[in-house]
């Protein structure tokens, strides 16, 4: 069933029915979209690195990355949003119910390197029933995607999961007091460019093992503030989900037609659209156009990654969203080292990672490690 937001026409509710077909599909294979990369490119890269505002010369430039110790090129772990949309977000069963992402656990086991072609492997890994303040009744849906290059090398495993959340509940349900958009002021502006225009990264001098200290903090990192053009930005590196036009736009439709909302002009338009289209996020409960999760996992990865510098190596990031980055907000990443040990001959640290909004609210809290080079070494 599609419906204008005007229409008074129900969005679908979760029913028993349509959760038990879902759950019969858990550890089936299962036909997906097209992914928007399966090369490893300098212009994927490229693309990526920019939309998250991440430009180290280890993804960009030739002549720096052969000296480091990776030898070439490689690519953050986190562009691997870019190989497959499950991992990113895209769901299947539940037609008409809200899919809100809300978190990856990604382990990366080998680095992505320049030429490489990857392949993922998403199956469907669990559904857990919710109550929620936000929609009522909602499920947390969970796939697991494996990522393995041209040589067969197991490059990451993922597990990746979204809340379906009941529109009309959540719109019911929204806050009258809703947050509204912030309105910046050109000094306040000009302090965040400082930011900006002062902030290093690691780079090539080695931040040793033995140098960190549990309870140490790392350097804010400033995301932000966010508009639709930053968002926009993100998608060109990332691809979305349903972002199609024409032709396959319609197809779209035809195969799945909860996914076509009509807008204010009567033309279907999917769901995604929440990200630029204030008046469709108020529909599903959020005061205004917002963010990707994928976008703000990938922008603690960025804080990790410099942080750790050349040599360092980050193994895992493990991210939850908590809440709406809406156009307007500042995003600070920051993180404070929790634990730090050596085992099999590595040598690990653990980083407590969080995304804080302007308002002081966490939008993302999540849990990182790292191996870092030993003097010993």
């Amino acid at each position: 069933m599609t419906q204008t937001v005007e229409s008074g026409q129900r969005f679908p509710l979760i029913t028993q029915e349509a959760l038990d077909a879902l759950r019969s599909r858990i550890g089936e294979p299962f036909s997906r979209p097209t992914p928007h990369v399966t090369e490893a490119t300098a212009d994927s890269i490229r693309h990526w690195v920019y939309g998250i505002g991440d430009t180290n010369p280890m993804w960009l430039d030739p002549e720096y990355a052969r000296n480091t110790r990776q030898g070439g090129i490689t690519a953050p772990g986190t562009f691997l949003y870019a190989f497959d949309r499950v991992v990113s977000g895209y769901v299947g069963g539940l037609p008409g119910i809200h899919a809100m992402f809300a978190g990856t656990d990604w382990q990366w086991h080998a680095p992505i390197r320049l030429g490489d072609r990857i392949e993922a492997k998403p199956v469907l890994k669990d559904l857990l029933e919710l109550q929620s303040s936000f929609s009522g009744r909602s499920v947390k849906q969970t796939y697991r995607v494996t990522f393995h290059n041209q040589n067969g090398e197991l490059v990451c495993e993922a597990d990746s999961w979204c809340i379906r959340t009941q529109r009309d509940v959540a719109r019911e349900r929204a806050t009258r007091e809703s947050v509204q958009p912030k309105v910046w002021c050109p000094e306040e502006i000009a302090e965040i460019d400082g930011h900006y225009a002062h902030y290093q990264r690691r780079g090539a001098t080695p931040r040793y093992w033995e140098d960190v200290r549990e309870g140490e903090t790392l350097p804010t990192m400033l995301k932000g503030p966010s508009t639709v053009t930053s968002f926009v930005c993100f998608t060109q590196g990332w691809g979305s989900l349903y972002v199609k036009a024409h032709g396959p736009a319609f197809e779209m439709f035809r195969e799945h037609p909860a996914l076509g909302i009509p807008n204010d002009l009567g033309v279907p338009e999917p769901p995604e659209r929440v990200h630029w289209d204030s008046e469709l996020a108020r529909a599903v409960g959020v005061p205004a156009a917002y963010d990707y999760g994928p976008e703000r996992i990938s922008w603690l990865g960025h804080l990790m990654t410099d942080w750790i510098g050349d040599d360092g190596f980050l193994n895992r990031l493990n991210v939850q969203v908590r809440k709406h980055n809406i156009i307007g907000d500042l995003t600070a990443c920051n993180g404070t080292v929790t634990r730090k040990w050596a085992a099999d001959g590595k040598h690990f640290v653990e980083v407590r990672v969080i995304a804080e909004n302007q308002r002081g609210e966490h939008t993302a809290i999540g849990t990182a490690v790292a191996t870092l080079p030993s003097k010993g070494e």
